[in-house]
């Protein structure tokens, strides 16, 4: 399967993903055919190699008559839907567009059908999206993934006003992806290019495995100090994994604790799973001035770092706690039930390849039907375990 990998490390425009699909192998001369489909008169668009800080790379350029800044979202679906565009490009045109105005409703607290493109409803931004989802359908590609992305910082003068960085359109685009600034004071990230990735993107982080066949490097309009002003697009086929399951980035937060009464922990555990913790667990170390400590530690999702870490600053003894990203492979899991003497229970069983690996009952199932029939929990995991083995290992 063809995947695409945005590398945003300066951030991602409307036209530095078309530089980057065109530096990438998507002639120019494809995008101008295919976007007279657009039956949008006015635009004129262009293309060559610039550096930015030593790098080479494709600069597109759209130039347009239109003098019309402010369009709805059903009129620019209106033009989609009357383009003789092809149907996946049109399709992936009008979800961005969606998207984009989803995120706009919400900012301003306005009724979808109400909203108006400012800048974005220029006819040069629908030209950059159009082609985007062009160049998309001329290389194949069928999957999307994206780095962190380079937001940047400051402000900046918009139809609104001076706004900060990222604008809040694309601030509430890009809630639950991970961000990040390195001090430039720019706007990097722009509401086209988060509509994009927070459209197309069905994962975030480091790169994924994959087999490059071609990487296109697309030019922004700025000049950066200390580093190049472009977007990176890695195009080529995902690769198979050899074992099944689902990898994704997680967050780990550790602190360390030598002075907090050792009944809060279960207290802190308990909340911090209802917030949203994947897992919590504690680790006895030896801290310094010789004094036996226990370090706490928690998985969770990376949009759930900050809550989960003003929560161990509320509820632990802790002054300070740290955290770095990793990444986590679960195996694919299926529930069945069996029938005991003493209730149903859930069998959660994993397998690779076809084979099961592993085979266990669920706790909380067991543990109910240990209490309701006053019985030994042991005996009704044993229990589980053998109704599973009679009933065969295919169930």
């Amino acid at each position: 399967m063809k995947l695409a990998y945005f590398d945003c490390f300066s951030g991602i425009s409307g036209d530095m993903t078309l530089g980057a699909l065109v530096d990438a192998g998507c002639p120019v001369e494809h995008l101008r055919s295919e976007l007279h489909g657009l039956q949008v008169p006015g635009w004129e668009l262009s293309a060559e190699k610039v550096w930015k800080n030593g790098m080479a790379a494709t600069y597109v350029k759209v130039r347009t008559e239109d003098q019309q800044k402010h369009r709805s979202l059903s009129g620019i679906l209106e033009i989609l839907k009357d383009s003789k565009l092809a149907a996946p490009v049109r399709d992936r045109a009008s979800a961005i567009f969606t998207k984009l105005g989803q995120a706009e409703a919400r900012v301003h607290d306005v009724p979808l059908e109400k909203i108006h493109f400012h800048e974005v409803g220029a006819v040069d931004a629908i030209v950059d999206i159009v082609g985007a989802c062009i160049g998309f359908h001329f290389l194949g590609i069928e999957r999307f993934a994206c780095s962190a992305l380079n937001v940047g910082g400051g402000t900046a003068k918009m139809a609104h006003g001076v706004l900060p960085i990222p604008a809040p359109a694309t601030a509430n685009l890009l809630q639950g992806k991970p961000t990040y600034s390195n001090g430039v004071q720019k706007e990097l990230v722009t509401p086209t290019g988060a509509a994009t990735v927070a459209t197309l993107c069905d994962s975030y982080g480091p790169q994924p495995a994959m087999s490059v066949n071609a990487i296109g490097y697309g030019a922004g309009t700025a000049d950066l100090e200390g580093q190049p002003n472009v977007l990176r697009l890695m195009v080529g086929e995902a690769a198979e994994k050899s074992v099944p399951g689902f990898d994704e980035e997680i967050a780990v937060i550790e602190a360390n604790l030598d002075d907090m009464n050792p009944q809060i922990y279960g207290y802190f555990l308990e909340k911090a799973l209802t917030a949203g913790a994947l897992d919590v667990y504690t680790t006895p170390v030896q801290m310094k001035k010789n004094r036996p400590g226990t370090l706490l530690t928690v998985l969770c999702k990376p949009q759930d770092t900050q809550s989960l870490m003003s929560l161990i600053f509320a509820e632990t003894t802790t002054f300070g706690a740290r955290t770095y990203r990793a990444q986590r492979r679960t195996l694919p899991r299926e529930f069945v039930s069996v029938s005991t003497g003493f209730g149903d229970v859930r069998i959660k069983i994993s397998r690779v390849n076809g084979r099961i690996l592993h085979v266990a009952p669920e706790y909380d199932d067991c543990r109910k039907l240990a209490v309701e029939k006053n019985v030994p929990l042991q005996r009704v995991i044993s229990e589980a375990l053998r109704a599973y083995e009679t009933a065969g290992k295919t169930v």
